[in-house]
């Protein structure tokens, strides 16, 4: 406890905010890291010259790393050659030196056999000192005269530093030099340096046999091998960078048309036909950029004839569909005529104007939707978008496929979870929703349809699904096109216009939304449309998926129309921006009709 007056030691709080700072700050470490490693993936995936460039320096790097070490390796082997060599020249005179003085001596005492041996070891030293060799004269191991002389040092290298197998060697063969490599302390620098060890045998008068070492330290070639490393390392970066730089220059000449060519491109694929690549000199980019350009004239040419036959098409398509709403008219009343004194004719003229009736009333469809169609083919078409509630919709839409649907003893059945508000265009999505049920319920076989309402934070969704011929494999993208049918032979039986699901998908579009179908042989198909809850906002997942429940897990993939496509969740395609996705396998169309 403390005592009063004094303050309690907050040791246990400063760490724990020591503690919190050092993690903060590996935190941050570990985020930039991660940043970085992110950057340069990015740019190592995104830039070939960038890859190009840095595998260039890392191939230069290995290079320059091997022939170093091995140029590093031949001149050490080289200046150690050298100095061992040296050394053993040097040794062999000094051993005739030594042993001519010991000869010319008379001395027998042991005080100046001491005093000879050091003058003589003295008068061998290396002239500049002690720095350049060391000598060392010690008793033989195999010695057994009584005359003893103490060990001579010339310098700070002792008896110590020469090793056992070195003594026994020369104890061995005393006739042959023995030379082996050594490390000593330089007193200079107090640093470990490695040093050539000769060792030979003197005989002393009177004294004995006696050993002569002499150490040569390698200060020099050590120094020189140091400069030597430094040279090549920074010779070796310098080289790298030169070539990282030559590299950048030469893949810069070869990517920026590359890069213009993608820039050209990507402004061709957006509609400007107009774009060019600059052509100049003759070399293979030359030659690139004067294709490039070619194929673009060509595509340009193409599209535009396209454009135009189109345009003649679509204009032709609405006059024709204008201009016959006039005799159209007129026939609608004649015939509206005889069709109401059809009882006063003969049965076979009778029937004859029943007939003409059913097929006038078809006949009115189909301007109605070529009408629409060319509406959209031009562009023409807007949205009237109110906040509206599914179910209403829906309920709608059900009311008037009931007369179908009672006529082929079909029951419908709606389920919602709750309110499905969004905002749309009620007769565009109540025209789309009613081309679902009268197809469901037309190929449904008189079994029951089933549709369904859910809503999440950014979409509603609204599923037919019936329990009919279902679809075949490969027809999927095909179900939406305008006048397609399964089976060109069979005949119409309810007299559809075939442009119910083009139209239908043209609307979804135009929502931004999604219209997908889905379909088995014997199983049914379940149809579903998705929207916006927004207008104008993005559709994140459907609230609903297009594979029902009670499918078989074997039954074909969901699909539908047009890419481009993604997944909602697992093994379901959705479409982008509005469009219909496509699927690896292909959702098929009820036989001998056009969905």
């Amino acid at each position: 406890m403390s005592t009063p007056g004094t303050s309690s030691p907050r040791w246990p709080a400063d760490r724990k905010e020591v503690l919190r700072a050092v993690r903060r700050l590996l935190r941050s470490l570990r985020q930039r890291l991660t940043t970085a490693l992110r950057w340069l993936v990015h740019a190592w995936r995104s830039s070939l010259q960038v890859r190009v460039v840095s595998t260039t320096m890392l191939l230069g790097l290995l290079v320059v790393l091997g022939l170093g070490s091995y140029l590093y390796s031949s001149i050490s082997d080289g200046l150690e050659q050298d100095r061992i060599t040296t050394a053993q020249l040097e040794t062999s005179r000094l051993t005739s030196q030594v042993q001519d003085r010991f000869d010319e001596s008379d001395q027998s005492s042991q005080p100046a056999l001491n005093l000879l041996a050091q003058q003589t070891i003295k008068s061998v030293a290396a002239p500049g000192g002690d720095n350049e060799r060391y000598l060392v004269f010690a008793r033989s191991l195999g010695n057994t005269s009584v005359q003893t002389v103490q060990t001579v040092l010339s310098g700070e290298v002792g008896l110590s530093s020469i090793p056992a197998e070195m003594r026994q060697a020369i104890r061995a063969d005393p006739r042959r030099q023995q030379v082996t490599l050594i490390g000593i302390t330089d007193p200079q620098t107090e640093q470990q340096v490695p040093a050539v060890l000769v060792g030979s045998q003197v005989e002393l008068p009177v004294a004995g046999k006696y050993d002569l070492y002499v150490v040569f330290p390698m200060q020099r070639e050590q120094a020189t091998l140091n400069l030597i490393t430094r040279t090549f390392a920074i010779g070796g970066f310098a080289l790298v960078a030169l070539v990282g730089a030559i590299a950048y220059v030469v893949t810069r000449q070869v990517v920026n048309p590359v890069r213009r060519a993608a820039v050209v491109a990507e402004r061709l694929s957006s509609g400007r036909l107009n774009e060019r690549m600059r052509a100049r000199g003759e070399d293979d980019l030359a030659r690139l950029a004067k294709s490039f350009n070619e194929m673009a004239d060509s595509l340009q040419t193409q599209i535009r004839q396209l454009e135009g036959l189109s345009r003649v098409q679509q204009r032709f398509v609405s006059d024709v569909s204008h201009e016959l709403r006039t005799p159209l008219t007129t026939i609608r009343m004649a015939a509206d005529l005889i069709h109401d004194s059809r009882r006063d004719f003969d049965p076979t003229v009778s029937r004859s104007a029943e007939l003409l009736h059913n097929e006038l009333d078809r006949f009115e469809e189909l301007l109605a939707d070529l009408l629409e169609i060319s509406r959209f083919d031009a562009g023409a078409a807007a949205l009237d978008v109110d906040l509206i509630d599914l179910r209403d919709t829906v309920a709608r839409a059900v009311h008037s496929a009931q007369p179908l649907a009672e006529r082929w003893g079909s029951t419908i059945t709606v389920t919602a979870d709750g309110p499905c508000q969004a905002d749309m265009d009620p007769r565009r999505v109540e025209r789309i929703l009613r081309n679902l049920i009268v197809n469901a319920v037309e190929h449904g076989e008189g079994r029951p349809v089933e549709i369904h309402l859910a809503t999440n934070d950014t979409a509603v969704a609204v599923t037919v699904r019936d329990h009919g011929v279902g679809l075949r494999p490969g027809e999927a993208a095909l179900v939406f096109n305008r006048f397609w049918r399964a089976d060109p032979a069979r005949a119409r039986t309810t007299g559809g216009t075939g442009l119910g699901l083009a139209i239908s998908l043209e609307d979804a579009r135009l929502h931004d939304g999604w219209l997908q179908a889905w379909g088995e042989p014997g199983q049914g198909s379940c149809f579903r449309l998705t929207l916006p809850r927004r207008a104008g906002g993005t559709i994140g997942d459907s609230p609903l998926p297009l594979r029902p429940d009670d499918a078989p897990s074997h039954a074909t993939a969901p699909t539908s129309a047009n890419p481009p496509a993604r997944r909602d969740g697992p093994g379901r395609p959705v479409a982008l921006g509005g469009a219909t996705p496509a699927a690896p396998e292909q959702a098929p169309t009820l036989p001998g009709s056009a969905r």
